[in-house]
């Protein structure tokens, strides 16, 4: 098939290069344009962008598909399908129409549950026991198109960045899986009155509440690592918490109740297992206490 690749991070890479290795014709890949990155603020590619120079394959970084410029260019590529992973724009309708087959979307949950910006980190939080990918008809509301295929994926103890990894390659082969017999995967439409939306994380509400019960915070640590990163504030200084076990443990909340950093929660208790220092490599609770000790009685804001 003749396919517009649309991705920018790298949950979108191993759908790109499997697409490609399945003998598509991958016409153009459509990425983000180039964001400042690391102390120098230098422009740096997306992952997408960078797979897709590997592979031969032309780039295009419009800020915007909204103009009428824009739609003709991605119309005139005559692609029968684009497909879609973690673009970061909206589609107008006559990009969504251009394709013979329209644009088909590779979403990171089991819709209809988390549609929106943060699936991954949303299902996590909440304790959902699975998650997966849906392969979904793109239309113009927000991951409320038609479904095609779903591949579950058990959530455990992985963090949102081991998922990212493990759906990123589930994603990947449902979408060549599909196009590969596209008509064997007729559409679903979606049950909207179990929808639930997953907001983009906001940084500012990453900082832990130690009076929320330890399980509670538990999932926020793996739902947030590793980023932006559940954090706390140890005598002024920031800390991320990127892993950590909830234990049994009683005390007045953000208190630290021995010297194995096991620190209280409303309801049990946390004991750290991976921290990162700002500025500092992650590491695990051992040698962040050789480097930092922390006294019992010590209490976190």
């Amino acid at each position: 098939m003749r396919i517009i690749f649309m991705g920018t991070p790298d949950f979108a890479v191993p759908a790109l290069r499997a697409l490609h290795a399945a003998g598509h014709d991958v016409v153009c890949v459509y990425t983000q344009p180039p964001r400042p990155a690391g102390r120098g603020k230098k422009l740096s590619p997306s992952p997408v962008q960078v797979a897709a120079e590997a592979l031969g394959l032309p780039v295009r970084s419009p800020v915007s598909l909204r103009n009428a410029e824009a739609q003709a260019e991605f119309a005139g590529l005559g692609a029968d399908v684009a497909v879609v992973a973690a673009y970061g724009l909206i589609l107008p309708q006559p990009v969504l129409d251009a394709p013979k087959h329209g644009c088909l979307n590779i979403h990171a949950s089991l819709l209809p549950r988390w549609r929106g910006a943060a699936p991954i980190h949303r299902a996590v939080m909440a304790g959902d026991a699975e998650t997966g990918v849906t392969i979904m008809q793109m239309e113009a509301g927000l991951d409320t198109g038609p479904m095609l295929h779903k591949v579950t994926v058990p959530v455990g103890r992985k963090t949102t960045g081991a998922l990212f990894d493990e759906l990123g390659a589930a994603g990947a082969a449902a979408m060549v899986e599909v196009l590969a017999d596209l008509a064997a995967f007729p559409p679903e439409a979606q049950d909207d009155s179990a929808a639930i939306y997953a907001p983009k994380i906001d940084k500012a509400k990453a900082k832990i509440d130690w009076s929320a019960p330890a399980e509670m915070i538990e999932r926020l640590v793996r739902g947030l690592a590793p980023f932006p990163g559940a954090w706390f504030e140890l005598e002024g200084e920031r800390v991320k918490l990127l892993l950590a076990d909830a234990v049994d443990g009683t005390g007045t909340p953000g208190t630290v109740l021995d010297d194995d950093f096991t620190i209280a929660c409303g309801n049990g208790a946390i004991r750290p297992l991976r921290l990162q220092r700002a500025g500092k490599p992650a590491m695990e609770r051992a040698e962040f206490l050789r480097g930092r000790a922390v006294a019992a009685g010590t209490v976190l804001a």
